[in-house]
């Protein structure tokens, strides 16, 4: 984790997935917002500022059904009160999944 690039992963279990038998969208959501308020807050938090999602845009492009989920965010824009990452969802086979782009306000605590 550096205030420019974050990475995640996540074992695909039974509980993050749709009935049908693919991991659940807002998963996806979730791991991006995580991992980039985290990166973004642990940035600032020297400066005694905060930081929460703001926004959350993921488009889904392909099922991911088993194995691990890998994410890779990207910080794009570090401005004074918000920061906009791009995250990348890719399965094993480094398929790409879903893409998210994520902004995150960053507030005095």
């Amino acid at each position: 984790m550096s205030d420019e690039e974050v990475t995640a992963q996540v074992r695909v279990r039974d509980e993050l997935k749709q009935p049908g038998g693919l991991v659940h969208g807002g998963v996806f959501a979730s791991i991006a917002e995580s991992i980039t308020s985290m990166s973004t807050w642990h940035a600032v938090r020297g400066n005694g500022q905060s930081a929460q999602g703001l926004s959350n845009q993921t488009s889904f492009l392909r099922p991911i059904l088993d194995g691990t989920i890998h994410a890779v965010a990207r910080r794009r824009h570090r401005g004074r009160t918000t920061w906009v990452w791009e995250v990348d969802i890719t399965d094993d086979q480094e398929r790409l999944c879903a893409l998210v782009r994520m902004t995150v306000a960053v507030r005095d605590a």
